[in-house]
């Protein structure tokens, strides 16, 4: 059941996730040239961060890629959403992406797991 709370205040969506990772070059390269996001931000941060900030494609959620003791390279876990799993899963593989899965049929949906150059994992999912 849901609450109608007037709008007022309301989340309308994830404004950026962050992303750890042990080099932020590196990672700017994969997220880039492998998975096609778009740089907003690439700037100084403090102790030699950067606050790199990605597009992708139109949606609203952004994606930032940072190093910290906190929460260590290859600890986070997502789903990025894409109009065709296996479509998706062969042009990336074909980019060099690792996939730590081919497709899967399910049914609730086709997916396919990958990891970037950090270990951070991702399942492609159908939209």
């Amino acid at each position: 059941m849901t609450r109608d709370i007037g709008g007022v205040g309301v989340i309308t969506h994830v404004k950026f996730i962050n992303i750890p990772t042990s080099d932020q070059d590196r990672a700017l390269a994969f997220y880039t040239d492998k998975l096609g996001f778009r740089v907003l931000t690439d700037q100084p941060h403090g102790d030699g961060q950067r606050w790199i900030e990605l597009r992708i494609g139109s949606s609203d959620t952004r994606v930032v890629l940072f190093t910290t003791t906190a929460q260590p390279p290859g600890s986070f876990y997502g789903t990025w959403a894409c109009d065709n799993v296996e479509r998706t899963y062969e042009e990336l593989k074909a980019r060099g992406v690792e996939f730590l899965s081919p497709p899967k049929k399910e049914p609730w949906g086709t997916f396919a797991m990958f990891k970037d150059i950090d270990g951070n994992q991702f399942i492609l999912s159908p939209k």
